[in-house]
C-alpha cells in the first residue's frame, strides 16, 4: 500500500526548562483523541505525563529521555518527539533534531527567551530545522507575548511574525485573534475542545488590523502573488497561507502562536499551524555519504520505490531486549527484509518493527519513508545507517559534547556489581555522552557526563531500574594539562643487555597549539634519513601515548605540537620500540622545561530569578571565582550571565535555593578551558604527589 507522503509531519517540541514542553504534548495527545483524559504534568494525580514514561521523570516533573509518539490532526500523521529541556541531557535534543523535519519552539510569556531556549536554537540552526514558535503560559501573572516576540528578534535575530494576538491576558486569558482569517477564537467545553469562533472585540479590532498589516508586509516578501494581490486589495488566505509556508521553510520567517497549554487554549490552531506551515519529508534535502565513493554526497530521496536508507537514532533497553528508534529517509521498510548497517558492515533481518507511542507499542508489517518507527533485536549503536546491502551510503552523524564531570562508583557487593556492569553497558549505549572505565591505577570505575545532574540521574537509575547499590566517591573535575612556552629536545634511549639492545635519538622542539587548532599536532621536518621513514610513526605513537598522562597532576595533555627535527639511528640496535621510548623520555624531558600549567573546564553559567534577589546572585557568583559576563533586569525578573569554573558549581543548587528562597533556577553548560591559579594548581599537585606515594607504598 502506497501512503501519501505529504501527510507527514516529523516535529519536535523544544525549549528551556520549565516552558511547558510536555504540558503541551500531553494536550496535543488528547486534542488528537491518543489519550482520553488528560494528566497533570508532574504526576499529581498519580498518572503523570504520558510522555515521561519513567517513575524518576514523574517525580521531578523533567524530561529526561526524549519519546516519541505517533499522532493523526485531521487527515495528516504527526511523529511528535518530547524533548528535555535541561542542558545536560543535551545529547537528547540534538538526536531528535538530527531526524525531525520541523519544529515547534515553545517559550514561556513571562520568561520569555532564557538561556536553554538560546542553546536549543543554536542546535536547531544546526540541523537547518524551520520552526514556529509558541508562546505558552499566556494566563500567568506578568505574560507578556508582545515581549516575548521582541526577544525571538533581539536575541535569537529570528524574523518573528505575531500570527494571532491574544484576547485578554493572565487570569483574563480567554483566547485568540487569528490575524489571517480576522476572527476571534475561543476554547469552550470542559476540557477546551470547542472552537467558537465570534468577530473581534471592539476594544482589540484597532490593534489586530495594526498587526495584521505587520504580518502582511513581512510575509509578502516571500510571495509576489501575494504582494500582487495587496496591491489590488484581493489578499485572499491561501495566499497568505502559502507566503508564510515558504517564509518558514526557508528558514528566514518564524510564525508566533499564542496559548496556554495547560488551560487548553490555543492547541488546535497551533496544530493547524504545524500541518500548514511546517514541511513534509518531501520538502526536507537530506543528504547521506557515500563511501564507496570518497564519502560524495548524495540527495537522497523520499520515495517509497527507492532503495532503503535508515538512521538508528536512539536506543533503548526494555523488557523485551534492545529497542532501535530509526527514521527512514529513503524507501520503504517491510518485515523480513534484510538490511546491512554499514558501520560494522554486518546484515540482519528485520524481525519486529513497531510504531512507538510514548512507552506502549504497536506492530507494524511496514514503514514509509519519512516515517520514524522502531526495530527490535538489531545489534547497533547509536548513530549507525542501515541501508539495503548494494547501497554503501552514511547519514552524517551527530555532534557528540565531550564530558566535563567524573565520578567515582563502588558497588555495595558482589551482586551489586554484577547489576552495576549491566546498567553500565546500557547507558553507554544509549548515551554517548556517558562514559565509563575503569581507573588502571586505583580500580575503581569511573563514569563521566555532562554535569551534576546527568550523573545523578544515572546513579537513581541503577538504584531503580537494576537495584545496584553503590556508593560513589566525590565528584572529579576533567582537568587539563598544557604548556605555556617553547622546549627544546634532545633525547637519547639507549639499553644495552645481551644480544641486539635498543638505540634510538630525537632532536626536535614542542610548542603550544593556538586555541582552536586542536589537542595535538605532529610535524616530521627529519631531513637525510638520519631517522629511517619506517620509525617515523613511532616517535608521533611514542608523543601520543606521552599525552595522555601529564606529570603535574596525571590528566591528558592538551594543545601541544611536537616537531622532529633529526635523530639518529643503529643499524642493529634500532626498532620501533627504540623509538617510542625515545620520543616519550624526550616529551618528558622537554615537558618540564615548557613551563606546564594546569587547565580547569570553565562552564557558562545562567542564573535567573526575581529581581530583589540580585545581590544574593552576584554575591553567590564571585563567591565562587566566577566572572559576570552580563546581567539583565526585566521588571521584576533578572538574569546573571556568568562564567564559573566547574570545580566550584557542585552544590550550587542547594546554596543557590537558600539564598532566594527557592525562587531562582541556574542552567550550565561547558564553554571553555581556562587556567587554574597557581594556589590551587600547588594543592592540586600536592595532592598528585601524595597519591604517587601512597600507591607506591602498597
Amino acid at each position: 500500500m502506497s501512503i501519501d507522503i505529504t501527510k507527514l509531519r516529523n516535529i519536535g517540541i523544544s525549549a528551556h526548562i520549565d516552558s511547558g514542553k510536555t504540558t503541551l504534548s500531553e494536550r496535543i495527545l488528547f486534542f488528537c483523541k491518543r489519550i482520553h483524559a488528560i494528566h497533570e504534568v508532574r504526576g499529581k494525580d498519580g498518572v503523570g505525563a504520558t510522555m515521561d514514561s519513567m517513575e524518576l521523570e514523574r517525580e521531578r516533573g523533567i524530561t529526561i529521555a526524549s519519546a516519541a509518539t505517533n499522532v493523526k490532526w485531521k487527515d495528516t500523521q504527526i511523529n511528535v518527539i518530547d524533548t528535555p529541556g535541561h542542558v545536560d541531557f543535551t545529547i537528547e535534543v540534538e538526536r531528535a533534531l538530527r531526524v525531525l523535519d520541523g519544529a515547534i519552539l515553545v517559550l514561556c510569556s513571562v520568561g520569555g527567551v532564557q538561556s536553554q531556549s538560546i542553546t536549543v536554537d543554536r542546535q536547531m540552526k544546526r540541523y537547518n530545522v524551520p520552526r514556529i514558535a509558541f508562546v505558552n503560559k499566556c494566563d500567568r501573572t506578568g505574560a507578556n507575548p508582545f515581549k516575548v516576540r521582541d526577544q525571538l528578534e533581539t536575541k535569537l535575530g529570528h524574523n518573528a511574525i505575531m500570527m494571532q494576538i491574544p484576547i485578554g491576558l493572565e487570569d483574563k486569558h480567554q483566547g485568540v485573534v487569528d490575524l489571517i482569517t480576522m476572527k476571534a477564537i475561543y476554547f469552550e467545553g470542559d476540557d477546551g475542545t470547542e472552537i467558537v469562533e465570534r468577530e473581534i472585540p471592539a476594544e482589540l479590532l484597532e490593534q489586530a488590523e495594526e498587526r495584521r498589516e505587520i504580518m502582511l508586509d513581512a510575509v509578502s516578501m516571500f510571495s509576489e502573488e501575494l504582494m500582487e494581490a495587496m496591491l489590488e486589495e484581493q489578499v485572499t488566505e491561501e495566499l497568505i497561507y502559502d507566503a508564510v509556508r515558504q517564509g518558514t521553510l526557508s528558514l528566514e520567517l518564524t510564525p508566533v502562536f499564542l496559548g496556554s497549554a495547560y488551560r487548553n487554549k490555543g492547541i488546535q490552531p497551533l496544530l493547524d499551524a504545524v500541518l500548514k506551515y511546517l514541511p513534509d519529508p518531501t520538502e526536507v534535502q537530506n543528504k547521506a555519504l557515500d563511501l564507496d565513493n570518497n564519502e560524495e554526497e548524495v540527495l537522497l530521496k523520499a520515495d517509497d520505490a527507492a532503495p532503503p536508507v535508515a538512521l538508528a537514532f536512539k536506543l533503548e533497553d526494555g523488557q523485551y531486549g534492545q529497542l532501535t528508534y530509526i527514521r527512514i529517509y529513503q524507501g520503504m521498510i517491510k518485515k523480513g527484509i534484510e538490511l546491512y548497517n554499514v558501520r560494522n558492515r554486518k546484515k540482519f533481518k528485520v524481525g519486529r518493527l513497531i510504531k512507538m507511542h510514548a512507552d506502549h507499542m504497536e506492530d507494524i508489517t511496514e514503514a514509509h519513508c519519512g516515517d520514524i518507527a522502531a526495530l527490535f533485536g538489531v545489534d547497533c549503536a547509536s548513530g549507525d545507517t542501515f541501508c539495503q546491502s548494494d547501497l554503501n551510503y552514511s547519514m552524517t552523524s551527530m555532534y557528540v559534547p565531550n564530558p566535563v564531570i567524573t565520578l567515582a562508583i563502588r558497588p555495595k557487593d558482589k551482586k551489586a556489581a554484577d547489576n552495576m556492569a549491566k546498567a553500565l553497558n546500557r547507558f553507554t549505549k544509549e548515551d554517548p555522552t556517558f562514559r565509563t572505565y575503569v581507573d588502571p591505577e586505583s580500580n575503581e570505575t569511573i563514569i563521566q557526563g555532562m554535569g551534576e545532574l546527568h550523573l545523578d540521574v544515572y546513579i537513581e537509575r541503577m538504584k531503580r531500574e537494576y537495584k545496584a547499590e553503590v556508593d560513589t566517591g566525590a565528584p572529579q573535575v576533567a582537568y587539563r594539562e598544557a604548556i605555556s612556552q617553547r622546549a627544546d629536545f634532545n633525547y637519547t634511549h639507549k639499553k644495552q643487555t645481551g644480544g641486539s639492545g635498543q638505540y634510538g635519538k630525537v632532536i626536535g622542539y614542542m610548542e603550544p597549539l593556538e586555541e582552536g587548532e586542536g589537542n595535538y599536532v605532529f610535524e616530521n621536518k627529519v631531513k637525510g634519513g638520519n631517522i629511517p621513514t619506517e620509525y617515523i610513526p613511532a616517535c608521533d605513537k611514542g608523543f601520543q601515548t606521552a599525552i595522555e598522562k601529564g606529570t603535574l597532576i596525571g590528566f591528558p595533555i592538551v594543545g601541544t605540537k611536537m616537531v622532529l627535527e633529526d635523530g639518529q639511528s643503529h643499524a642493529v640496535d634500532s626498532s620501533d620500540m627504540a623509538f617510542q621510548a625515545a620520543a616519550l623520555g624526550a616529551f618528558r624531558e622537554a615537558y618540564n622545561k615548557a613551563k606546564p600549567v594546569i587547565l580547569e573546564p570553565i562552564m557558562k553559567v545562567s542564573v535567573e530569578g526575581p529581581s530583589e534577589f540580585q545581590g544574593n546572585i552576584f554575591g553567590s557568583v564571585n563567591q565562587r571565582r566566577g566572572i559576570i559576563v552580563a546581567s539583565v533586569e526585566d521588571g521584576n525578573f533578572c538574569r546573571v550571565e556568568a562564567e564559573v569554573p566547574l570545580s566550584e558549581m557542585f552544590g550550587y543548587s542547594t546554596i543557590l535555593r537558600s539564598l532566594t528562597q527557592g525562587k531562582a533556577e541556574y542552567t550550565m553548560e561547558f564553554e571553555k578551558y581556562g587556567r587554574l591559579p597557581a594556589s590551587l594548581a600547588e594543592e592540586l599537585k600536592k595532592e598528585f604527589e601524595e597519591k604517587k606515594k601512597k600507591d607506591a607504598g602498597k
